[in-house]
């Protein structure tokens, strides 16, 4: 639900709006908040004016992945949705016999599910939630999928191209549980990479810490690709960012192109940190094509039969939490998907 603070009954134009945030609404990403509440207005618009600074909270700047919070005031810029695309919006609402539009209904293999949460083994190339270039993503298919829930929150993210396990709260108290251990890392995260080189066993923490900026859009805008670089320790942008990495196994001697196997932890959940963290250290992710080695990339794609890939090897593979509860631990596991059991069969000598 809405409140609108000091809007005009009848208003010659769009106008400034104040959305206060209710209890049902508290502890949402404002891009989600935003987009429940203005219903044809296209994603990227969305994106676009909270980017600007356009949409405050309280009256100070924020970012998409701002969580809201019960009583707080939402300021949002003068909006103007056209007749023709509100009738658009409700045309395809209608023809697809969904609420919202053209959201497919879809369910994802359950790791595990009780009344409080589940987690799945999320596939790569899917991103979590609908956002700027993309019109819905895992979160709003489950809604689709299990329209009796009352309550589905994402608890954390995924890159795109990352597989494995993503956690969806379905009562907002064990949302909060659980993002209060992310914050205060109690979790356990581990993924496992394949990364281009043999990584030296020595070489066990990652601190450097991670600055998030955005590169240079077309004809010199500023609303380019969203990157992140590692900084000097002490540089007033730079985030924070913990990384452990365990090596799982090798190439053997002599390969053609020598690959490791990692293990890796995060104690903090950076933007792109376990890609960025280990291309700085000179052992891109396999398939990463932002921070990898392109023209490998491009002959792993086009190789047929089991050395092919087409995708980042990066998966979240181990998951550990109090359960929110009962308070007892619980860990999850989802083992490598096929396309990166294989290349792993292929590239790395298998015990006899």
């Amino acid at each position: 639900m809405k409140h609108i603070i000091g809007a005009n009954p009848a208003p010659a134009g769009p106008q400034v709006q104040t959305l206060k945030v209710d209890e049902d609404s508290a502890g949402q990403r404002l891009d989600n908040f935003l987009m429940r509440h203005l219903k044809g207005v296209p994603k990227t618009h969305v994106y676009r004016i909270i980017r600007s600074g356009e949409v405050r909270i309280n009256k100070g700047r924020v970012t998409a992945d701002t969580r809201v919070e019960a009583g707080d005031l939402v300021r949002l810029p003068p909006i103007r949705l056209s007749e023709r695309a509100g009738e658009k919006s409700q045309a395809m609402a209608s023809a697809s016999g969904k609420t919202g539009g053209f959201v497919p209904a879809k369910d994802f293999p359950v790791l595990f599910e009780d009344d409080t949460f589940l987690a799945i083994n999320k596939p790569a190339g899917v991103a979590v939630h609908g956002g700027s270039g993309v019109s819905f993503g895992v979160i709003e298919q489950l809604r689709m999928a299990r329209p009796q829930a009352k309550f589905l929150e994402l608890v954390h993210r995924l890159d795109r191209e990352t597989s494995g396990i993503l956690l969806v709260a379905k009562k907002r108290s064990a949302l909060k549980n659980l993002q209060d251990q992310f914050r205060e890392r109690e979790t356990g995260k581990t993924y496992l990479a394949m990364v281009l080189g043999i990584w030296p066993e020595r070489l066990k923490v990652l601190d450097k810490p991670l600055h998030k900026y955005l590169l240079a859009g077309k004809d010199g805008g500023a609303e380019g690709e969203r990157r992140v670089k590692v900084v000097a320790k002490g540089d007033p942008d730079g985030m924070p960012s913990l990384t452990l990495v365990k090596v799982r196994a090798t190439t053997e001697a002599g390969a053609p192109q020598p690959y490791s196997l990692l293990e890796v932890t995060i104690k903090t959940g950076r933007t792109h940190q376990i890609r960025v963290h280990l291309a700085s250290e000179g052992f891109s992710i396999a398939g990463d094509d932002k921070y990898g080695n392109f023209d490998l990339n491009k002959e792993l794609a086009r190789v047929s039969g089991p050395g092919n890939l087409k995708r980042m090897f990066l998966h979240a593979w181990r998951f550990q939490c109090n359960h929110p509860a009962t308070g007892e631990r619980v860990e999850l596991r989802a083992e490598l998907p096929p396309d990166l059991s294989h290349f792993v069969r292929h590239v790395l000598p298998q015990p006899e």
